[in-house]
């Protein structure tokens, strides 16, 4: 059986981010689910890491009411490069907000209708402190992330 693979990207400014990011991450390398994982900055990430991808996680701040414009950087540069060549791969996002990250979320939905992928889990919003409990939640999304690829339930 051929091993999936799971792309995680984000973008972080203040930290929150990298730290929701980097639990999404230690979920999703849990001893008990076997997937390639690919971690990077939004701005390191390319059309090939989408191609590559069985599953990805995006990760954002909310910027005025919108995605970060790193992650829309990435979507504009990846778009045309991988039409018609990633529908239906599987997505989820986690987002950290100032305020309730709704605009965030409604953005980056629209663009991944564009691209086709197809969202699996529910996004985690995280508005203010990141508490143990939210660090937890993000643990939990890449977990359920990885092992359902792992099991092609996604």
């Amino acid at each position: 059986m051929v091993k999936k693979k799971l792309l995680i990207i984000f973008h972080s400014k203040s930290g929150k981010n990298l730290s929701m990011a980097e639990a999404v991450y230690r979920g999703a390398s849990h001893p008990d689910v076997d997937v390639d994982i690919r971690f990077l900055k939004v701005s390191d990430a390319n059309d090939q890491d989408l191609l590559w991808a069985d599953g990805i996680l995006f990760g954002s701040p909310e910027n005025f009411g919108y995605m970060s414009g790193a992650l829309k950087d990435f979507f504009d540069r990846t778009f045309y490069e991988v039409e018609g060549k990633v529908d239906a791969k599987p997505y989820a996002i986690f987002i950290g907000t100032g305020n309730d990250g709704q605009g965030a979320l409604a953005s980056i939905r629209r663009i991944c209708i564009g691209y086709k992928f197809k969202e699996v889990q529910e996004p985690i919003l995280i508005s203010g402190d990141l508490t143990q409990s939210c660090v937890t939640r993000c643990e939990e999304l890449g977990t359920g992330m990885a092992a359902g690829l792992e099991a092609g339930i996604f």
